[in-house]
């Protein structure tokens, strides 16, 4: 009986690890994730480079137009430059014109193609040699940095323009008051009232006060009908300064002395009147109307001498050339036109 029974045979086999698969996977992924970014990133740029950039760069890489026929060796211009006298083939139809792409925008006067390269030209017209400052790329870029202006030497030319202004300016004023010096001067008659005249320069302009002195009045009491000698000096402030660009302000003052008048005329109407007297004397003399900038009569509430407002000299009047430099031609700073030493006045009487 036991011989008859199979044996059983029991066999164990041990399970070992998974053997390496290989990392092909892993260059296929960074392929993937490469792709991903650089297409991201083209996604970035186009949205924010600008459509003339982008222009800029499509002329860039636009093809320069050639001859369709070739010479020589073949090829561009044969193999030789334009100076050498390449024979040019007389079947290709000649271009008046150069073909050149067009100049590009943002990147530089010098980012396309040299323009000399692949042009057929006309024998008629004449060599231009390459490298001339005539192709588009020497500089006609809106993005060529030397055509672009200097802030600092912009600055420094507008501060030596308004220096040139200004000295023009003094210039000015230095000559009127010397040339209305001069005139006073000239006439003997008005040598005593050269006390009543005050030429000096404020920081508002060249200031000309015609005022009242002892025992030499500019207007009688309580008028605004003014003295001859008045008059002439007024038309001589007026012929110093008619060829002086600046505005003029007009004032009048009297001293601070109560006026009594029944109609209620007071001393800011009597400022006033004689300032615009002034006014029409200046006029007469040639004074262009458009330079008054304003006549003005301030009674006694501005006095020449504060601690006396009765004094004489309070009563005056003020003709100021306000500064304005702008109206000087700083080109021309040296061209003013020469101001009379001598005006001819008639000789003052009854002084």
């Amino acid at each position: 009986m036991a011989d008859d029974k199979n044996a059983i045979i029991i066999k164990r086999v041990k399970k070992g690890g998974h053997a390496h698969h290989g990392g092909a996977w892993k260059v296929a992924y960074a392929d993937f994730v490469t792709a991903m970014m650089a297409f991201f990133l083209l996604l970035w740029l186009l949205n924010s480079v600008t459509e003339e950039q982008l222009e800029g760069i499509s002329n860039y890489f636009a093809p320069t137009a050639v001859s369709s026929s070739s010479s020589g060796a073949g090829g561009m211009l044969g193999g030789q430059v334009v100076g050498e006298g390449a024979n040019q083939s007389q079947s290709a139809s000649p271009l008046d014109q150069p073909m050149l792409p067009p100049p590009t925008v943002g990147f530089g006067g010098n980012d396309f193609t040299d323009p000399a390269e692949g042009l057929t030209l006309n024998e008629d017209q004449p060599d231009v040699p390459t490298g001339e400052g005539e192709s588009m790329g020497e500089g006609d870029g809106p993005g060529d940095g030397a055509a672009a202006e200097d802030p600092a030497a912009a600055a420094a030319a507008q501060a030596a323009a308004e220096s040139a202004r200004e000295a023009a300016q003094e210039d000015g004023f230095e000559q009127a008051a010397q040339a209305l010096r001069q005139a006073i001067q000239a006439v003997p008659d008005l040598e005593k009232f050269k006390e009543n005249l005050i030429i000096d320069e404020t920081e508002d302009g060249l200031k000309i006060q015609l005022l009242d002195q002892d025992r030499l009045a500019m207007f009688p009491a309580g008028s605004s009908a003014m003295y001859e000698h008045t008059r002439i000096l007024l038309r001589l402030v007026g012929e110093a300064i008619k060829e002086i660009p600046n505005t003029l302000l007009i004032t009048g003052h009297t001293d601070n002395a109560p006026f009594l008048d029944p109609t209620g005329y007071s001393n800011w109407e009597l400022s006033a009147d004689r300032a615009l007297a002034s006014r029409r004397v200046l006029l007469s003399a040639g004074i262009d109307p458009a330079r008054i900038e304003a006549v003005i009569g301030k009674a006694g509430v501005e006095p020449l001498l504060a601690d006396a407002p009765n004094d004489p000299r309070n009563r005056r009047i003020d003709i100021v050339l306000l500064r304005n430099a702008d109206l000087y031609d700083a080109a021309l700073a040296d061209q003013i036109p020469p101001l009379p030493s001598v005006i001819d006045a008639a000789p003052a009487r009854d002084f």
